[in-house]
């Protein structure tokens, strides 16, 4: 039975190489395989090149996508050993709205890698996804990011597991001892209204954030406002002031405009009387 320091150490190296291209794969394998001490090397060295369906559900266990999923599968599972109809049709519809989700993130993802995903590998992923939802050991086997070929919902024997994954085939976790029904429903509950609420707070922060950044916007346009009414008031009194001393000076200018057009009347009337004086010798 292999050592479980060298399974370790041979689940972190396949964990890294199956996150790579499938195009780089090999070479970056047997490079690592030279590396490695010999007891890994050999393990290394035998890890197969994975299909691009498979590579991509890697991809997106990487991401942490799957998680979802998975608590989706929990509740099917639960929904099935209380034979509730009703749930388990809308979670069935859930499901494969899910299912199609994820698997369009993962043909996503390979593209933003620069590696195409065609129409029968993208089924593939659509496949194994659903095979995750599932079953538990499907699961666990495509949780562990190392998927060598795409798995499908069914009877999935340890051999299929064991074929369908690169490195160590990871156990399944049993499930806990059946509990009383009403009990579990008050629990998924309470999970649904936990979750909701938690949904409300962060979205009530983000709605806080949102209108802190309107209001430092709306204080500093206030603040630049007041500033300038300020500048504008001294602006205004330093006009009036000169408006008021323009005013005084044209009002004295004024008087004397009139003081000289009387004396220049007064001097037009007395040269008249001397030319009439004159005319008159």
């Amino acid at each position: 039975m292999p050592q479980p320091d060298l399974e370790d150490k041979l689940d972190v190296i396949a964990a890294e190489l199956y996150a790579l291209p499938p195009g780089e794969f090999t070479a970056a394998r047997n490079a690592r395989a030279g590396l490695a001490p010999p007891a890994v090397g050999t393990r290394v060295k035998a890890l197969r090149k994975p299909t691009v369906a498979a590579w991509a559900v890697n991809l997106l266990a990487r991401e942490g996508q799957l998680g979802d999923a998975l608590e989706l599968s929990a509740a099917l599972r639960e929904a099935q050993d209380d034979l509730d109809a009703a749930e388990m049709s809308r979670l069935g519809r859930q499901r494969r709205q899910l299912v199609a989700a994820l698997a369009k993130q993962a043909v996503d993802l390979a593209k933003d890698a620069g590696v195409a995903v065609g129409a029968t590998a993208r089924e593939d992923v659509e496949k194994t996804i659903n095979a995750a939802v599932m079953d538990a050991a499907a699961a666990a086997a495509v949780m562990t990011g190392r998927l060598v070929k795409p798995l499908e919902a069914g009877a999935i024997e340890p051999e299929a597991l064991a074929d369908a994954v690169g490195g160590s085939v990871p156990g399944v976790v049993a499930p806990p001892p059946r509990d009383d029904l009403a009990e579990r429903r008050a629990r998924r509950a309470a999970e649904k209204a936990s979750r909701e609420a938690e949904r409300l707070a962060n979205e009530a922060e983000r709605v806080l954030s949102r209108i802190d950044d309107r209001r430092a916007k709306a204080q500093e346009r206030a603040d630049h406002l007041a500033e300038r009414i300020g500048d504008l008031r001294r602006d205004l009194a330093r006009l009036e002031e000169e408006a008021a001393a323009a005013d005084s000076k044209l009002a004295a200018i004024e008087r004397e405009h009139r003081d000289a057009a009387a004396q220049a009347e007064e001097a037009a009337r007395e040269a008249d009387r001397a030319q009439r004086a004159l005319d008159e010798l």
